[in-house]
């Protein structure tokens, strides 16, 4: 009688044989396990779980290279490059116009600062500008009167040398 595992692998090789040759092998990449590894595999009792769970996986594998992928779409993506970019160009707009204003407030003061100091220098020079002095009255004659205050008590001096 024929083990279970036989029959496992004659459908396995009966399932592999009529597909031409695989992608992974057609490029080299990949591990491709040949039919007749497989039934000496499992002509041999396995010997322990491990060897069992191989197997299953052994299956897997073969079942998911079989199935050929349809075509995907590329997927649009936005890269976080380009939102930088946005973010930089918001904020370098912000700050150029921050700097516009305070250039413009600051020659607006330059400019009230100096109409002030031009309207002081207009008021100066209106007031050095040289006047002539009223004739002093001769109707009236001049008389010196005498001072109010006390005369000054001279002192004598002190030559003494101090030791």
């Amino acid at each position: 009688m024929e083990s279970p595992n036989s029959k496992y692998a004659q459908k396995y090789v009966k399932s592999r044989s009529p597909s031409p040759v695989s992608p992974a092998s057609s490029k080299g990449v990949g591990r491709q396990i040949s039919p007749l590894k497989t039934l000496m595999r499992s002509n041999s009792a396995p010997r322990d779980d491990t060897q069992r769970e191989r197997q299953s996986v052994d299956k897997t594998k073969a079942t998911q290279k079989n199935v050929t992928k349809e075509n995907t779409k590329p997927v649009d993506f936005k890269l976080h490059t380009q939102e930088r970019a946005v973010r930089r160009a918001l904020f370098d707009y912000t700050v150029a116009t921050k700097i516009y204003i305070m250039e413009r407030q600051k020659r607006q003061v330059e400019k009230l600062l100096k109409t002030i100091e031009d309207e002081e220098v207009k008021l100066l020079r209106k007031e050095l500008i040289p006047r002539a002095q009223l004739m002093p009255y001769f109707d009236k004659p001049f008389l010196p009167q005498r001072s109010t205050r006390p005369l000054t008590v001279p002192k004598e001096p002190s030559f003494k040398l101090v030791k």
